[in-house]
Formats: structure tokens, sequence, C-alpha cells
């Protein structure tokens, strides 16, 4: 089944069916990308995630070959031919080998979304621990294995998400979120150079200190996730998620005054950059 959602996707300069999309195109070489939520046709957060895209072909020793005004069209031209005003949006930098010639492909297309319920958010999602890591956790470049390794997991298991831990036995991140842990008042987050920089990420630690709430980043040992009061996804999809479970631990995550503030202040700054970015 292809990635590509919805209608009609680009490629380079070329508006296509989706029925024409080859997802080997971005399997093969090294592909760069960002996944973008859109909400009432204004792509959230896109300055930030243009920045993280340039910060992975910085990493990945590759340069973009789109200036950032051009990407944003082709993302505003994507939107207007599907006709969609909601869903989450893949946007591509593909390197390959064609004939010992490197060949540059970009794409953009709607990808199928799985947005949390009400309920979820309500009563918190179960997790799994999942011991696996990134090989470069700061660059967002398509590892099909993890995905593939994640995906049964998290299926197997009947669970929302998997939490990886890294072979030191520390919590770094999500599979495709990042998780941030809540004890005694205080927000607690793996360091920065262990984990991808999430844009949501990015966002609860802006809130944090905004408000006053204490933050810190620090190396986190599974073995003491029992001890905290509260822990959390972060993502473009499931925006801030508690977590009611991880294995076998309980926690009570939804409840928290804590979690709840950050939920209510991060939804107030989405609802601000909608008003401020419709056009």
């Amino acid at each position: 089944m292809s990635e590509c959602y919805g209608k009609l996707f680009i490629e380079n300069e070329k508006i296509l069916n989706c029925e024409e999309f080859c997802d080997e195109t971005v399997l093969n070489g090294t592909s760069l990308y960002e996944v973008i939520r859109v909400i009432d046709s204004v792509p959230i957060f896109l300055e930030k995630h243009l920045g993280r895209l340039y910060n992975s072909a910085k990493l990945a020793h590759k340069e973009l070959w789109m200036n950032k005004n051009d990407i944003l069209d082709a993302l505003l031209k994507l939107i207007e031919v599907n006709n969609t005003s909601e869903g989450n949006v893949k946007i591509i930098f593909n390197y390959s080998e064609i004939n010992l010639e490197e060949k540059h492909t970009f794409l953009v297309y709607f990808i199928e979304h799985h947005y949390p319920t009400e309920e979820q958010y309500s009563l918190g999602v179960p997790t799994v621990s999942f011991y696996k890591e990134r090989s470069n956790p700061n660059a967002k470049i398509v590892n099909n294995n993890l995905r593939k390794e994640t995906d049964e997991k998290i299926k197997s298991k009947g669970v929302y998400e998997a939490i990886l831990v890294d072979r030191n036995n520390l919590i770094t991140e999500g599979s495709r979120s990042n998780i941030f842990m809540v004890k005694d008042n205080c927000v607690i987050t793996a360091p920065l150079n262990a984990v991808l920089p999430g844009i949501t990420r990015e966002i609860i630690i802006e809130i944090c200190k905004k408000e006053g709430i204490r933050f810190t980043e620090e190396n986190i040992n599974f073995n003491q996730i029992s001890d905290f009061d509260a822990l959390f996804i972060t993502g473009t999809s499931p925006k801030i998620l508690p977590i009611s479970k991880v294995d076998d631990f309980v926690f009570n995550s939804s409840t928290n005054i804590i979690v709840q503030s950050i939920m209510r202040h991060y939804n107030r700054i989405i609802e601000e950059y909608i008003k401020e970015n419709k056009k």
C-alpha cells in the first residue's frame, strides 16, 4: 500500500496522481524528511519544521536544492490541488545514485494520519518499552527498518506508542514522538543529543520556561520509571498525549495538574498560530 494518501502529490515541479507514486523513491538512497500537520489549511509551525529540515541536511552532509519559499509554495499548492484543509503532509528530499550519478528528487504529499481520540486525551494511552536506538537521532532520515520493528512491537502489544530505551538502559524517546516525565512538579526529558529535536518538544520547553514550570534535561534510567508521577508523549499528530501505562507500570498522567496546564498552553499556542497565519 502506497504511503501517498489522497488524490494528488508533487514530485519536483510536477503535480501527479497518487496512483503514480513510487514508494521505492523514498526508500532508495538517503531521504531527509519532515511531517507537518495542517489545520484549517495552515501548516502548523512551518518555520520550525523547515529549520529542522535544514539542520537534518547539515548533519547528513547534504545540501537542499530548494529554498524555504520554494518549499512553502509547493506545500501550499499541494493543499490547494487536493482541496484538503486537515491532515499530515510529508516533505521528502531524496538523494540516490543512478549510473553513478546522484539524482535529486523532491516530494511533497499527504500521508494517512491517526490523531488521538478525546477519550485517549482524557484517559491517557498505553505504551511499551522497546530496546532500540537511532544511529543519528538528531536528524530526520527515513529509517524503514526501525519503523517496521517498532510498528510490529506496537501492534503485537496493542499499545499506542513504543518508548525507546538505549543500550545503557536510558529512556530516550518514542518511536515517533518525544517523551516527558513529571516528578514533584518538575518536567524532565532526555538530553537533546540523544533524541530527535521535536518541534513540539521545543515548544513544551518554551512553555515551561515562560510559565515558571521547573524543567530539566537529564538521563533517566528505565529502572526509575515507577518513580514518576506522570508521563506524556509529544509530536506532530498526538500534540501532547498523557501516558496511562508503560509495560505494567500504571500512571494517572491525564489528571496531573502539570500535564493539564502544559496541554492547555500548547493548544492555545496552536490556535494563535492559525489565526496569525490564516490567509
